[in-house]
């Protein structure tokens, strides 16, 4: 028994994509992504994050795309060093002895790194190349005939669907038609810095944060750079600050912005605001939650994924994996309607209800990591999480 089931997706980010493609690769089920950027260059990714073989990979695996990703994804990236304000290494993981093992047995604790570049590629590449309509700016969404929902786009246009998702962020354009939830500013700013040729510009900063990732953490404040696929350093500047405590600093002088930024850090060693000072671009993020129980009344015709259902903090490791996770379980929601006749409500609904419990939970731990490691003791705190997994500690330096 099978059923037609059309099905739009408002949002080309990873969940809509892996759900897109585990539609297309897993069940043979058509169906369209409307995203509001004119190509999938149009912007920067973003840095690199590592993918969780219960929920990134898991979502990959179903897909068809997993032996693909190992071309791209970095073992040796896993590699951790947190400092305080020194240069004093306080925490070591070294992954590279383990890099080859992992890689022959799939060891269930791999968590390497993929850039999202190559990752978002990687996803655009599996689907026909008609399933996304580039450049459709999702104005709102509002009820159709029945059951069915319309995605109106800011061109006056409109789709009719039996099933519209919401992949659509963090300001979700889909969200208000099930949840009266906004995000809420959670006090942490962050600021994006990049490196461009560190190896050949400079090499004692490359060699400070090595392969992986390097957490510097004291007072409130937080240093997190992170090796890039192509060499790069992106560091990742944390500050508690009001929502509008940057609202004084002009980003389009870099040299008054780092200025700003490195005073900031003043009593941090030079070797730590190095990642500040040789970089290139400086770019503000605020970070916004959703509330941890974040949850809505299930509404035929109609959901969400991803950050448009569970916005976290990024402390986690979580969002981009739980997207994905989202997309994946999605989709075999879908085929569960589409090739064995069950009732869309009840599906989607099952799908629902096990996201919010699991989801909800990394939210809960991501904002807890946030404050413990953006915080008076970030160090001690990011140490002592690491222990109860490790039992090497790294000689000072």
């Amino acid at each position: 028994m099978t059923r037609s089931l059309t099905i739009g997706i408002a949002g080309a980010g990873l969940g809509g994509l892996t759900l897109a493609s585990v539609l297309h690769n897993e069940y043979n089920i058509k169906c369209t992504i409307f995203e509001l950027e004119d190509s999938p260059t149009m912007r920067t990714q973003g840095g690199s994050l590592d993918l969780h073989v219960e929920s990134g990979q898991h979502a990959l695996k179903k897909a068809g795309l997993f032996e693909e990703f190992k071309k791209h994804a970095r073992y040796q990236g896993q590699e951790l060093r947190i400092f305080g304000k020194t240069t004093e290494v306080l925490f070591v993981h070294d992954a590279q002895d383990e890099v080859d093992v992992r890689i022959d047995t799939g060891d269930t604790e791999d968590r390497p790194e993929i850039d999202r570049k190559a990752l978002r590629k990687m996803l655009i590449d599996s689907i026909p190349e008609d399933t996304i309509q580039w450049g459709k700016k999702v104005a709102k969404v509002e009820p159709s005939d029945g059951d069915k929902y319309s995605i109106v786009f800011n061109d006056g246009s409109s789709q009719c669907f039996d099933l519209v998702v919401g992949a659509d962020g963090a300001w979700s354009k889909v969200r208000p038609l099930v949840s009266s939830a906004i995000p809420q500013y959670s006090g942490v700013k962050l600021i994006e810095a990049t490196i461009a040729n560190p190896d050949q510009d400079y090499p004692e900063t490359s060699k400070l944060v090595g392969p992986g990732t390097l957490w510097a953490m004291a007072n409130n404040r937080s240093l997190m750079a992170q090796r890039n696929g192509d060499g790069t350093i992106r560091t990742y500047v944390c500050l508690r600050l009001p929502v509008d405590g940057l609202l004084h600093v002009d980003f389009s002088n870099l040299e008054i912005t780092k200025t700003f930024f490195l005073e900031k850090f003043h009593d941090y060693d030079e070797p730590h605001k190095n990642l500040i000072r040789n970089s290139h671009i400086l770019i503000p993020r605020d970070i916004f939650i959703l509330p941890t129980d974040h949850k809505w009344e299930n509404r035929t015709g109609i959901t969400l994924l991803g950050d448009a259902a569970h916005l976290m903090t990024p402390f986690a490791g979580e969002g981009a994996n739980m997207a994905m996770w989202d997309g994946a379980n999605l989709a075999d929601a879908i085929a569960k309607v589409v090739q064995q006749g069950e009732d869309l409500k009840t599906s989607v609904e099952k799908y629902e209800q096990f996201m919010f419990k699991t989801c909800g939970d990394y939210a809960a731990e991501s904002l807890k990591n946030m404050n413990a490691l953006v915080s008076e003791k970030g160090a001690e705190a990011a140490v002592g999480f690491f222990k109860q997994f490790e039992d090497t500690v790294a000689p000072s330096s």
